[in-house]
């Protein structure tokens, strides 16, 4: 599944890669070439992250579905156990 992100973060995208390369780099990239970048890194290294981001969610709902045996069990046929 592609990663498909709206246009107002892609522009923040874009910007954000541009100041990085800029201060932390000091390259000056113009939009072209940083949206390049930005798609590359979406189709090389978003999938990892993302199929990560998945595994754990997985991971949190599988403990969560597990705990639903403890969380929301009542007892039984109390009635005449009172004493």
């Amino acid at each position: 599944m592609p990663i498909k992100l709206s246009k107002d973060s892609e522009a923040f995208l874009v910007g954000s890669l541009k100041r990085y390369a800029a201060e932390e780099l000091d390259l000056e990239l113009g939009d072209l070439t940083t949206k390049l970048l930005l798609a590359y890194v979406l189709k090389e290294i978003g999938p990892s992250v993302y199929n990560q981001a998945v595994a754990d969610v997985q991971a949190v709902l599988q403990e969560k579905v597990a705990d639903l045996g403890v969380d929301c069990f009542e007892p039984e046929f109390t009635f005449w156990k009172k004493g």
